[in-house]
């Protein structure tokens, strides 16, 4: 395993020939310890470096390197706890060393915005990106790489918090900058590709996201080969637009190929391979490969344990989602255990909830739906749902989800006039958020209709279904399950107004769709 601290060593200025030369061989050698994966030699000599530094004064930059060396070093193995106190008192250092718009201090600005994201604080490093990003365009214009470099960050903390109107100019204006300064194809350009495609995921729009993934791949596959670690990120995350496609046999070879390439890169045990393996647990779990997904789960849970802390968000995310293969399965009772588990990570207590934990308390809620303890689960659904209007204001797409879900509770209990006000406004707010032909506007037509089906309302269900199906349609392409589950519904419609012969082609139109998936998601 070989890893060069060289990049972030040379954001530094070169030193005089006064210097310590003591210093210089400690910095020398646990970087030389590092590429050669000694590790343990390297955390030493590192911290034997910082201890030489400390001499020279808390305002000397040699200080700020050894800790910015010290501190990447950490992050390079996923030990981010350990990473960001570094990268702070590095920061702090610099902060000392220089006046306070001096370009020197973008790169720290942007390692400690990085290590508060690894850790989900966006929160936390959008004022460094900003702050690095306002340094750049003062020192080095507007139209300069460093300036790329802060905006690329910055986009991804409004990412992070499903912002995804102020993330895509940002990337998009980072893009325009690299290949403007530095060509099309060079290895910068990758990271807002990359990017793109992943804002683009995560709204939904997947024909435009996957273009942006192919060039990511290419541009780095050409400048430094295939099996590089670079290529990891966008091959992940066109893994995880066939996954939300529904294009499962896509996606599992380009899932095992970033493991094979995260295993070599950084061993395995990092947590980059933990997420691949919750990753590639959840295209097993939702194909019904369940003896398949468990041990990935697993491995992924003592991973994350071991390096991120029993207390980290990304330990509590993959419990839920071992919680939900025993749902499957279920096995309600270790569901049961899994979610409150990963409840207990994170959930920090009223007034102090984050939105991760939202997704748990809906697991749970559906766990006690299932088994009728309705006293149980609606105030599971209100939680979720008042915690992500507080967090992210009534506009927003996970607001969406919640209001789907709870209508949803209402509507299997029959509660129709409670059911279908949540789904009109959830239609609204996904309309506005996500746009009138995201795939979730389309189940939320669907659920809608169903209610007014329960109801007898077969007017004003009929119409409802032709419009999901051909937003399905188009979203999703003419084979995804969803789109079969839509067609047969709106049988049921077509029936009741005696259109049988319209009935019987969508019936057969959901059968061949059945069939050819099942065929192409095979167990090889």
């Amino acid at each position: 395993m070989i890893r060069a601290l060289a990049l972030a060593l040379l954001l530094w200025p070169a030193w005089a020939a006064g210097q310590s030369p003591g210093w210089e061989a400690l910095m020398g050698a646990a970087d030389r310890a590092w590429q050669d994966g000694r590790t343990a030699d390297a955390e030493r000599l590192f911290a034997a470096a910082v201890t030489k530094a400390e001499g020279f004064g808390e305002s000397d930059l040699r200080l700020a390197q050894s800790l910015t060396a010290f501190g990447l070093f950490y992050r390079e193995q996923g030990r981010y706890g350990m990473a960001a106190p570094l990268l702070g008192r590095a920061l702090s250092a610099t902060e000392k060393a220089v006046p306070p718009g001096d370009p020197i201090l973008g790169p720290p600005l942007i390692n400690l915005g990085d290590a508060w994201l690894q850790q989900g604080l966006a929160s936390a490093a959008e004022p460094l990106f900003r702050r690095a990003m306002t340094i750049a365009e003062n020192a080095a214009g507007p139209e300069d790489p460093a300036t790329a470099a802060a905006m690329n960050g910055l986009a991804r903390s409004y990412q992070a918090r499903a912002r995804f109107a102020e993330a895509e100019p940002l990337y998009r204006g980072a893009l325009g900058i690299y290949e403007k300064a530095l060509g099309p194809s060079a290895l910068e350009v990758a990271a807002p590709l990359s990017n793109l495609g992943g804002l683009y995921k995560d709204q939904g729009r997947y024909r435009d996201a996957e273009p942006f993934y192919r060039r990511a791949l290419a541009v780095i596959e050409q400048a430094v080969g295939p099996d590089h670690i670079r290529i990891a990120t966008p091959l992940g995350g066109l893994a995880a637009l066939y996954y939300a496609q529904g294009r499962y046999r896509d996606a599992e070879p380009l899932y095992r190929r970033t493991l094979a390439i995260q295993a070599r890169a950084m061993g395995p045990d990092h947590p980059a391979l933990a997420s691949t393996l919750n990753d590639l647990g959840e295209l097993y779990r939702v194909q019904g490969r369940y003896r398949d997904a468990e041990p990935l789960y697993v491995r992924a849970i003592a991973i994350r344990e071991a390096r991120l802390g029993p207390r980290h968000g990304d330990l509590g995310a993959t419990l839920g989602n071992l919680g939900l293969l025993y749902f499957d399965e279920g096995r309600y009772a270790d569901a049961e255990t899994a979610y409150l588990r990963a409840l207990a990570i994170l959930d920090p207590g009223p007034g102090r909830e984050s939105l991760q934990m939202t997704e748990s308390l809906n697991n749970l809620a559906e766990l006690y739906r299932i088994q009728r303890r309705f006293g149980e689960a609606e105030p599971l659904y209100r939680r979720s749902l008042d915690i992500r209007e507080r967090m992210l204001g009534p506009d927003h797409p996970s607001v969406a989800t919640s209001l789907n879900n709870l209508a949803a509770f209402y509507h299997v209990q029959g509660r129709f006039a409670e059911a279908e006000p949540l789904y009109r406004r959830t239609l609204v707010i996904l309309e506005k958020s996500l746009g009138p032909e995201h795939r979730n506007v389309a189940s939320t037509l669907n659920n809608l209709a169903e209610v007014y089906r329960a109801e007898g309302r077969w007017e004003d269900a009929a119409p409802l279904y032709p419009r999901a199906i051909a937003i399905a349609e188009k979203a999703l392409g003419p084979d995804h399950p969803t789109l079969a589950v839509l067609m047969e519904n709106y049988a049921v419609v077509l029936r009741r107004a005696h259109r049988d012969a319209e009935a019987l082609e969508m019936d057969e139109r959901a059968r061949d769709i059945r069939t050819r998936h099942s065929y192409d998601n095979q167990r090889r």
